[in-house]
């Protein structure tokens, strides 16, 4: 009995470590539709964006190391892209959504300054980071519905050598 407690609380304590360093800014935008995250190992090594020309976000794409993830939300035929370099990393979204309706624009910011700009700068803005140093994105997630996407989160955490997000320290 005693090395089942043992063993329950050295696995809580992993769990508590490893979420340590994460951090999430929280969705904006409607909301409706169907929900959506894209998650993968390691850091993320790619975007890809889709818009409506001269309006909203359709869609999104990522890729962690060699693979690309889902869409989130449709392809359309205006789409833009940004492949990072290695150690490269993704530390800000910005951009502008109509609270009833889509998000507007998207720009991704990198640690080494790069940008990837979307869509149209319209309606409202917001900023997502990290909260920790040497964070970096590591997952989207929001609603979508046939015509794009009408809410986005970030999630951030410390990606280690090994691809895991873990305890690195900041």
């Amino acid at each position: 009995m005693l090395s089942i407690l043992l063993f329950a609380a050295a696995w809580v304590a992993c769990l508590a470590q490893s979420n340590e360093f994460s951090s999430y800014s929280s969705a904006i935008g409607l909301g409706a539709g169907t929900p959506f995250s894209a998650k993968g190992e390691g850091s993320i090594t790619g975007v890809k964006v889709w818009e409506h020309p001269n309006s909203h976000i359709t869609g999104i794409q990522l890729r962690h190391g060699a693979n690309w993830g889902s869409v989130l939300g449709i392809v359309t035929t205006s789409e833009l892209s940004m492949e990072l370099f290695e150690g490269e990393a993704i530390v800000q979204v910005s951009g502008k959504f109509n609270p009833v309706d889509y998000i507007y624009q998207l720009t991704f910011r990198t640690n080494r300054g790069r940008s990837l700009i979307a869509g149209q700068p319209f309606q409202v803005s917001f900023n997502f980071y990290p909260k920790f140093a040497r964070a970096e994105l590591r997952m989207l997630s929001g609603r979508s519905n046939d015509k794009g996407i009408t809410s986005l989160g970030a999630h951030w955490g410390i990606v280690n050598p090994q691809g895991n997000t873990g305890a690195d320290q900041p």
